[in-house]
């Protein structure tokens, strides 16, 4: 099956033998909901008595843990040749079946990047009161080999989160109101139904413009809507042609983000500029002073680049973070010296001036 003839449209079909039948490593990034195996057993009921709906849908249904794990296999290793070498996969799950998808999925050779905690800020109480309010799902982060070039746009997730690293605790809540698509009596089209904010931060953090991210448990369609926003490309592949038919209506209705607000906060790697080559170049010369702004601490540059501080010396970084009891300081940002006019001055503006000079940066 050619990958470029079924972009962006839904396969109604078993998702094991679509995937064996598609193109060998012509995947990007593969974002699962699998059957989670997690049927109630019998009614559950509400204090006021309504019913709680739950999973009950025969795709769910197993005969046997052994069953599951045959399943699981056979999906993630059909995954696992269609995953680019340098391919990501995340698969969701609950406490019923995210242990045995892990267990599985390193056994296949699956490489774990990360297991990240999807933490429902309004999540489903325990109505018996028999245990505690399940307010989580897992999320597995995985790729093909442990030297896989995988795509990780860190700046862009810490931008996300207020210019603070990403963690891998995530605080989203549940699918409700308008984003939650109904059937004719309106009632829930899906009962899984996953947040659009909960894939629009995995297509953000694991996936380029015009990458194709492959769904196999496709549903009412929440990655390929988040999918053709963000300016990916994106199959599908689902068996309930009902949900198909919400997933369809649910796309069409998206509209792709313009190119230019889809640009990344990026940060690119600029060349390294030892502290000594300003004493070379006669910016600064040995025996002048360096403060911090406040000016309440002093050192003296050395003829070989280092500084002497008032109790240590060392780099211009070493000494920096003894003068504030830390572990670690950025020199250039934290010294300054004083210009003809006696104005304080960081000396990182003389790192930039060197860096236009040298590479025209």
């Amino acid at each position: 099956m050619e990958t470029k003839k079924i972009l962006n449209t839904i396969i109604n079909a078993d998702c094991i033998k679509t995937m064996n039948e598609m193109e060998e490593k012509s995947i990007d990034v593969i974002f699962a909901d699998p059957p989670y195996n997690m049927q109630l057993g019998e009614m559950l009921l509400r204090p006021d008595n309504s019913v709680v709906n739950g999973v009950s849908e025969e795709w769910d249904s197993f005969e046997s843990l052994s069953a599951y794990d045959e399943y699981t296999k056979q999906w993630l290793s059909a995954a696992h040749r269609v995953l680019k070498d340098n391919g990501t996969i995340w698969v969701i799950g609950s406490y019923h079946n995210i242990f045995r998808v892990g267990y599985i999925l390193q056994n296949l050779g699956f490489w774990i990047l990360n297991d990240v905690v999807w933490s429902k800020t309004n999540p489903m109480p325990n109505f018996k009161g028999t245990r505690f309010t399940n307010a989580h799902e897992t999320m597995i982060w995985a790729v093909k080999n442990p030297k896989a070039k995988y795509t990780f746009n860190y700046e862009a997730m810490k931008a996300l989160n207020d210019d603070t690293q990403m963690r891998s605790i995530w605080e989203i809540p549940i699918c409700t109101g308008k984003e939650r698509l109904k059937n004719e009596n309106g009632e829930k089209l899906h009962p899984t139904q996953k947040p659009e904010a909960l894939l629009y931060r995995v297509l953000l953090a694991s996936t380029k413009p015009g990458d194709i991210v492959l769904d196999p448990f496709f549903g009412t369609g929440t990655t390929g809507a988040m999918a053709k926003k963000m300016g990916r490309n994106f199959i599908g592949i689902e068996r309930d042609a009902e949900y198909i038919k919400g997933a369809e209506k649910r796309i069409a209705e998206i509209k792709k983000i313009n190119d230019e607000a889809l640009e990344y906060t990026l940060k690119k790697k600029q060349p390294r500029v030892p502290f000594g080559m300003v004493i070379e170049r006669g910016m600064l010369s040995p025996g002048d002073k360096l403060s911090d702004f406040a000016e309440k601490h002093f050192a003296v540059i050395r003829a070989d680049g280092s500084i002497k501080g008032e109790n240590t010396e060392g780099s211009i970084h070493q000494v920096g973070a003894a003068a504030q009891n830390l572990s670690a300081c950025n020199g250039w940002e934290y010294w300054f010296f004083k210009d003809k006019n006696r104005n304080l001055v960081c000396i990182d503006e003389l790192r930039k001036q060197l860096r236009t000079e040298l590479y025209g940066e």
